[in-house]
Parts: C-alpha cells; structure tokens; sequence
C-alpha cells in the first residue's frame, strides 16, 4: 500500500528516528512500533490487511470539539495501554478521501493511505 502525509513534519515524525524520539520524549519502544506500523502499511496490499489484524486495533474517529472526523480513522502506535495512536485517512487512485467513506465496503480495494497526525488520545 502507498503511504503518503498531510505534511513534511507528520512525514519527518514517521520517518526520522531523530524526529521521533523528540515527539515521544525519547521512549524507543514507541519510536520502534511507530516504524514497524508504517512498516506494516507499507507492506499491506490493502486496507483490509491491516483491518483484519487485531494488535493495530483499527478504529473510527469521532466528530469531537467541532473537530469533523468522518473518513478518518486510527490505529494504534503500540497498544491500547499507550495513548499514542497514527490518525490516517483512505484515499482514492486520484489521492482523494472516499467520499461517503464507506471502510467496510472499501477496506478491499484502498491501496493508498494518508497519515494526518500521530498524537495522543484526547489531546
């Protein structure tokens, strides 16, 4: 699957072990499954694969603070114990979000994701 970012910085966090180590205060087990879930995707044929494998534990965002959500989604970084999770969205072959976002009827044919943020729950 192609992976692609909303920006240079979300793409440095995702990319250079310096910048990472900065955005998780130097933690290297973080550091280590934020590579191996871009990894992962990378690797993925499509968005179901990583769907279907429960450790990502792939979910829908919700609308929250004004803040629209619909058509993005997360998985987590390490586990559920941690707050880190990578907000992504999929995209079309023309590099646009689906549009309704349908993930279950889509999941078999997204070959192109794009990461929005790595952040924390409820921050």
């Amino acid at each position: 699957m192609k992976v692609v970012y909303t920006s240079e910085i979300v793409e440095k966090q995702c990319t250079s072990i310096k910048q990472a180590k900065k955005l998780f205060g130097g933690d290297m087990r973080l550091v280590q499954s934020l590579f191996s879930r871009i990894t992962a995707l990378e690797q993925a044929t499509v968005l179901k694969d990583i769907i279907n494998t429960p450790s990502f534990h792939f979910h829908h965002l919700k609308n929250k603070k004004g803040k629209n959500l619909e058509g993005y989604f997360a998985i987590d970084v390490k586990s559920r114990k941690d707050a880190w999770r990578l907000i992504l969205q999929p995209l079309n072959t023309m590099y646009e979000p689906f549009d309704p976002c349908l993930i279950h009827e889509i999941a078999k044919i997204v070959q192109i994701v794009e990461i929005s943020e790595v952040s924390k729950h409820y921050e």
